[in-house]
């Protein structure tokens, strides 16, 4: 039987790869890009997302923040990811909330982000469909 409870990672934002599941990752919110709207192929119901700009002391990576959440986050600001997970958008690897992870205030802040290293900048190419 499957069972889909899947141990959680304590990760760095340089340590993700893509398909990883169930990430805990503590990140600074260093930018968004502006809001826009989004179809849904499927419903047909128009979504809000930005894309943010997060970091810790290790690079930083492309997160999409949708709706509500897009109204709970501000740059500057250090954010715990519970049970997130990465994908590919275009070849490039991005930090997923999911409907299944959270997002709550961080206990410490980040006050260092290495903004060399660019985890969404790599090509990882696009997966297969099956």
């Amino acid at each position: 039987m499957y069972d889909n409870k899947t141990e959680a990672i304590e990760a760095t934002i340089a340590e993700l790869k893509p398909g990883m599941k169930s990430v805990n990752i503590t990140f600074k919110v260093m930018n968004t890009s502006e809001e826009r709207e989004v179809e849904s192929r499927k419903t047909g119901e128009t979504y809000r997302v930005v894309d943010a700009q997060v970091g810790d002391s290790t690079g930083t990576i492309l997160m999409p923040i949708w709706n509500e959440t897009i109204d709970e986050i501000e740059e500057g600001v250090t954010y715990i990811l519970t049970n997130g997970y990465t994908g590919l958008f275009k070849g490039n690897l991005r930090l997923q909330l999911g409907k299944f992870g959270s997002i709550a205030p961080g206990e410490e802040p980040i006050d260092e982000v290495n903004s060399e290293v660019d985890m969404s900048a790599e090509d990882h190419g696009s997966r297969p469909r099956y």
